[in-house]
């Protein structure tokens, strides 16, 4: 496509360093980068990970798939469906021991609620530790990222309004629909 790094990164609201990092398979994307970076890109999310189709407006937790990016890397837990007007999109994100996502600006609004564990969430430079039963909302826009600072795994309910699963409509997947723009390029 005759992008740049650069233009990768400030279309997806990422760093260069992440997107040569990915690029060059020493980090893994986390859902919402792998979907932005997805849009830049022109292609479809599925092109670079499976996820499972929305299915029925209800899902039973012993029969919900697990999936992620690679292996060894965030799992996440399909709960949301698709229907005409649908918006929010949503998983169960297990956050290993140590993980430590990539800063991110993007479209929409997100919400985390922790289901068990503790994690370390920064938004813009206001830092935030959330425990078992704890929340934050905040505008996508603003630059954000989460630490696993512990040695436990974390739990977290992810709420946001950004497509992670690639099965939204089709002129939101094209670069010129979508926000997300940083022209800092700084972590």
């Amino acid at each position: 496509m005759g992008l740049t790094l650069k233009d990768v990164a400030s279309g997806a609201g990422l760093s260069i360093g992440f997107i040569s990092q990915v690029e060059r398979e020493l980090t893994i994307p986390s859902l919402s980068s792998l979907a932005s970076i997805s849009r830049v890109l022109q292609t479809h999310l599925t092109e670079f990970l499976s996820p499972p189709p929305a299915g029925t407006p209800h899902t039973r937790s012993h029969k919900r798939d697990i999936y992620s990016v690679s292996e060894g890397s965030l799992n996440y837990e399909r709960l949301s469906a698709k229907f005409p007007g649908s918006v929010l999109n949503s998983v169960i994100v297990h956050e290993p021991p140590g993980h430590r996502s990539e800063p991110i600006r993007h479209e929409g609004e997100e919400l985390f609620f922790i289901l068990s564990g503790s994690i370390t969430v920064e938004v813009d430079d206001e830092v935030t530790i959330l425990n078992a039963g704890d929340t934050i909302h905040f505008d996508s826009m603003r630059r954000h990222s989460s630490w696993n600072h512990t040695s436990e795994p974390v739990a977290m309910l992810h709420v946001c309004t950004m497509d992670v699963f690639g099965d939204g409509p089709q002129d939101a997947d094209k670069p010129g629909n979508r926000a997300g723009h940083d022209d800092n390029n700084k972590n």
